[in-house]
């Protein structure tokens, strides 16, 4: 019966050569047909795909992406470079799409066709039982909701789960990111993979925020600057230092305590994508991480248990979704991760880890899921065995 299988391998090595040989040596002589590498921002990403992709059989592909850290079944590491490969019951299509900051929807539009190209057919026809995507961008162009109104455009019900190419660097002005495409390392691009299985796999989110059972409403909006000019028709940092008991000149990241106490959240459903505040300015206005328009309603929410929430989404709602699962790929959020450093939590939200499926992922500069940007949240693309 159709299935997908993860193997992963990780190295500390610096030095290219000798990481490529770790790190294949412990997948062994099968080599996985699809191949993703997740390597610390400071390493030299030339020389290592360089050194990696001469090692591997021609039919293999490999993707990728710098990292502010990397995650697999032991923990959280920071530094090191991870290879997950998958095998399996599945063909791959891979599409880049160049020029992000330019004409963010253009690219995703062209990653998308050239990867639904390599399986032979077109967006618009890609069944979305049977296909999935992953998402990787330069995160710190800021362009993921213009992407993906591109990516989405010819096929609106295809399923998409991913995060931007990270840096350990906290400082966003500071921070770049770039992207493995088999042979290329690039930058300002999207890279696009789309999956065509008939094994059970499924998107899935989670996070530690619960809601409060208000909501705000947003009544003016700079959109050219993604500021929030005023929510219930009061000015935006005064508002919302109000409902949530926080001084408004402590919503910065100099007081990220007291500004990741609280988030907001567009309710779809059940379910709720958060829309974090990033920072408030002295005209009483509010820096948005997404996109906001005038008139769309917010509810407001907490933090909540960040270890327990993430043992239950690996110990019961993971299973739930898929029974059988043998396969994982994390995009975690790196607000996320340095929250629970902050809070001394890493450790035991990476013991959670261990009641995953084989799984592998990176810290990402902010979160793909469906066809939303989120934050301070991890996705995940889960494979499993049919029964």
């Amino acid at each position: 019966m159709p299935s997908v299988h993860l193997r992963s391998a990780k190295s500390a090595i610096d030095e290219p050569n000798a990481a490529a040989e770790a790190l294949l040596g412990q997948l062994g002589s099968n080599i996985p047909k699809f191949l993703m590498l997740f390597a610390s921002r400071n390493r030299d990403q030339v020389a290592l795909n360089r050194a990696i992709r001469e090692r591997l059989p021609k039919e293999t592909r490999l993707v990728g992406a710098t990292t502010g850290g990397e995650l697999d079944n032991s923990g959280y590491t920071q530094g090191s470079v991870m290879l997950a490969g998958l095998e399996g019951d599945f063909d791959v299509g891979i599409g880049f799409g160049r020029g992000l900051s330019v004409d963010a929807a253009r690219a995703g539009s062209d990653a998308v066709e050239q990867a639904a190209r390599e399986l032979g057919t077109r967006v618009a026809e890609l069944d979305t039982k049977e296909h999935v995507g992953i998402v990787i961008d330069d995160g710190y162009q800021m362009k993921k909701e213009e992407l993906l109104l591109g990516i989405l455009e010819k096929n609106q019900g295809l399923v998409l789960v991913g995060g931007g190419a990270g840096d350990s660097e906290v400082d966003p002005f500071k921070a770049s990111s770039l992207t493995h495409v088999d042979g290329e390392v690039l930058s300002d691009g999207a890279l696009v993979v789309l999956f065509r299985t008939r094994a059970p796999w499924a998107a899935m989110r989670s996070h530690w925020y619960e809601p409060t059972g208000e909501r705000v409403r947003v009544t003016k909006v700079d959109e050219t600057t993604r500021r929030i000019l005023e929510l219930d028709g009061k000015p935006a940092a005064h508002r919302y230092a109000e409902i949530v008991g926080v001084p408004a000149a402590e919503l910065t990241m100099a007081h990220v305590h007291n500004l990741m106490a609280n988030s907001l959240a567009l309710r779809v459903g059940r379910e709720y994508f958060l829309r974090a505040v990033w920072k408030s300015f002295e005209d009483d206005s509010l820096m948005a991480f997404n996109m906001m328009r005038e008139d769309q309603e917010l509810d407001v929410m907490r933090q909540g248990d960040m270890v327990g929430a993430t043992r239950r989404f690996f110990s019961e709602e993971l299973p739930r979704r898929v029974p059988k699962a043998t396969a994982t790929i994390l995009f975690d959020c790196g607000a996320r991760r340095m929250v629970a450093q902050m809070q001394g939590k890493l450790d035991e939200i990476g013991n959670t880890l261990k009641l995953a499926p084989p799984c592998a992922g990176y810290t990402v500069n902010f979160e793909i899921y469906c066809g939303f940007q989120v934050n301070s949240t991890l996705t995940s693309l889960t494979f499993g065995a049919s029964p």
